[in-house]
């Protein structure tokens, strides 16, 4: 399926060209009976660009950091750069307006309100970061046409299919242009089909420029990124890139990753 969507509006990148930077992250939740280390020193950076996919067994920490990255939880130690920015310094208002401005959320369970409209729904992050009426249905109108939804807007949740639903919830995760696009299980509640679409879909925004990372245990997602990071037992095992299409483009014109 070919998604035709231009390029996005880019922030000016840190001078070390890294938007994420972890070092020595930890996760200690506390039951009131035992603590339970989530992760245990999580060393982790992300270029502007990059479609990264994290990749473990159930428990081994990859909500939990994705949780970290997008600003919904804070670390029990360790210290989180976004932007080049440490997110530690930031009060709740200013990391409110983080996850409104700066990072986009796309949930396995797509987080769509039922009692509002595809439309609606699209324009709910606009709406709590102050843009005025006209141009939140403009820009909500364009979003579910660049995912194909064009002949849905006015429907509710109930009436879409599963892929239809998560269409929405990207649109609505790009709606305020954001740094970041974190997703998590993406493809886990949709058939072999919509899973496959919302894939070209997720491909076709890195490829315009959007800066993707993905909790999943989708082999197909996995092979498409261009980074896998692998987490068990709340510390990255691995970390490789792989060979894809963008790449292959890059190298056939003689220029570097």
């Amino acid at each position: 399926m070919n998604w035709a969507l231009p390029k996005r509006r880019a922030a000016a990148p840190p001078s070390n060209g890294h938007i994420i930077q972890m070092r020595a992250i930890r996760k200690v939740y506390d039951t009131g009976k035992i603590q339970v280390e989530a992760l245990r020193g999580i060393d982790f950076e992300v270029c502007r660009g990059e479609f990264v996919a994290v990749v473990g067994p159930s428990g081994s920490g990859k909500s939990t950091l994705l949780n970290l990255l997008g600003c919904l939880d804070t670390p029990s130690g360790g210290d989180y750069l976004l932007g080049g920015e440490p997110v530690a310094g930031l009060d709740k208002d200013r990391l409110a307006d983080v996850r409104n401005r700066r990072v986009g959320f796309v949930f396995q369970n797509f987080n769509l309100l039922p009692q509002l409209t595809a439309l609606e729904n699209v324009e709910m992050p606009m709406l709590f970061g102050g843009i005025g009426r006209k141009e939140r249905r403009r820009r909500a109108v364009e979003g579910l046409e660049k995912v194909g939804l064009g002949d849905r807007i006015d429907h509710r949740p109930t009436e879409l299919s599963g892929g239809q639903m998560q269409r929405v919830a990207i649109a609505r995760a790009l709606a305020m242009e954001p740094d970041i696009l974190l997703a998590d299980e993406p493809t886990g509640n949709l058939d072999t089909s919509s899973g496959t679409d919302v894939l070209s879909l997720l491909e076709e925004l890195w490829n315009q420029g959007s800066t993707l990372i993905v909790v999943t245990h989708d082999t197909a997602m996995a092979r498409r990124a261009n980074r896998v990071i692998e987490i068990r037992d709340g510390l990255v095992v691995d970390d490789q890139r792989t060979s894809t299409a963008r790449d292959s483009a890059a190298s056939s014109d003689g220029t570097a990753n």
